[in-house]
């Protein structure tokens, strides 16, 4: 078991670079089997989500090399075996390989995915998306078999709900389907962009990608490719929120501003002040006076849900009341009495996080439930008074990179140990 021991009270000062998209990550080294040649993926974060990908590729007979954020993969000799249900139970995005496989080698067997415990996450339109493109699926002893009986063919679809999943994954297999695809009603959110950006250097025929409207024309084949991974926002995010709230002047690097929009929007309302430039965002040293704000999240380019819980701890330094809802993962506030034992003004009524503030943080142990909530006390407890103890450190380095040693260079007191 790994923690966090963290000292707080000290102020951050300095710059600090964030890596690439886990989001993205997640989803384009599934996407990189489906050529006939290596790709090289440049930016990947070293984080646990990519190792146990790396491992299921492996199983795969995928030959892989990860060094110094950059990896290569190679899928010239793999075979399409099921997919190993104990690693598939590790993290969410195994799911990608269900359109990566369909593509590829139209079947396969994948166990239901895992990941973070935040409430429901079914993956009903995955499966809907499937079988409009021909996939006959079975449930069988947890794992799902699909096929494609009369092989992969176009279809309209359209998403019930706004998914990234849902609409990353049908895209995958719809890139090799006979004919054209037509996805209404998809995500818009900059991973998916990132992910056709890589299909596309790949081969394939995707348009429409950041509006709600993807049309593929399928391909017969795809090729290996060199791609850059974008900046990850919620990282962005998550650094920009501990700045705003005990940084002595913080630049944050490697920054898209525009996939963080309505982030920073809501920061500057609530009074921190921030120097905005073409990569990167500064932010000056912490303000007493910042005025609370309700959030509500919402698809791509409205508030992201991955953001609204690193960014609960600032509001509680606020003045006043506020509420957060999360439209998307109504039980993301698992955070919430973890934050009440460190002394937060906080309660949670019909699923929705009412805050008081100013609350004066206190330093206590505490576990994060979730990779997004361990953030969210990371932040915590670098506002707070004493030593906190965060338990629970295995789902924050699912997603965050090298995340005690930036904190540390920017004067953190900072500690991962393993009991």
């Amino acid at each position: 078991m790994k923690k966090f021991i963290i000292n707080g009270g000290k102020p951050l000062k300095g710059e600090v670079l964030v890596s690439g998209a886990k989001n993205s990550t997640v989803a384009l080294i599934p996407a990189a089997i489906m050529g006939n040649s290596p790709v090289s993926l440049d930016g990947v974060p070293d984080i646990a989500d990519v190792k146990a990908l790396i491992e299921i590729l492996e199983d795969f007979n995928c030959e892989v090399s990860f060094e110094n954020n950059h990896l290569v993969i190679d899928p010239e000799h793999m075979v399409n075996i099921p997919m190993p249900e104990g690693k598939i139970q590790s993290l969410r995005a195994s799911y990608y390989f269900m359109g990566a496989l369909l593509a590829k080698y139209g079947e396969g067997v994948v166990g239901l995915p895992g990941g973070c415990s935040i409430g429901p996450r079914p993956i009903d339109l995955h499966i809907k998306g499937f079988e409009a493109l021909g996939v006959v699926i079975e449930n069988q002893q947890g794992a799902i078999h699909f096929s494609t009986p009369n092989g992969l063919h176009g279809a309209e679809i359209y998403m019930d709900v706004v998914s990234v999943g849902a609409t990353i994954n049908v895209m995958l297999a719809a890139t090799m389907a006979k004919g054209k695809t037509t996805t209404e009603n998809a995500a818009r959110e900059p991973e998916i962009i990132d992910v056709v950006s890589l299909l596309n250097k790949m081969g394939a025929k995707i348009k429409g990608a950041g509006t709600s409207t993807i049309r593929i024309e399928g391909v017969d084949e795809l090729t290996g490719t060199n791609h850059q991974i974008i900046p990850d926002r919620i990282e962005a995010g998550t650094y920009l929120t501990a700045a705003a709230a005990i940084g002595q002047g913080v630049t944050v690097k490697n920054v898209i501003f525009e996939h963080i929009e309505g982030f920073v929007a809501k920061m500057g309302e609530m009074g921190v002040q921030m120097d905005i430039y073409e990569d990167e965002i500064y932010v000056h040293p912490a303000q007493e006076d910042l005025a609370m704000v309700s959030i509500k999240t919402m698809p791509y380019p409205g508030f992201a849900t991955d953001l609204q819980q690193p960014i609960t701890p600032l509001l509680l330094k606020a003045q006043g009341e506020g509420t957060i809802e999360d439209t998307i993962y109504p039980k993301r506030i698992k955070h919430i009495p973890e934050l009440v034992r460190m002394g937060a003004q906080a309660k949670v009524l019909n699923d929705q996080i009412h805050l008081s503030g100013p609350s004066c943080l206190r330093g206590a142990e505490v576990t994060a439930s979730d990779l997004r909530a361990g953030a969210c006390l990371i932040n915590a407890a670098l506002m707070a008074e004493g030593r906190t103890d965060l338990y629970g450190a295995e789902h924050i380095l699912r997603g965050y990179d090298k995340i005690a040693d930036k904190l540390q260079h920017l004067g953190a007191d900072i500690e991962l140990v393993e009991e």
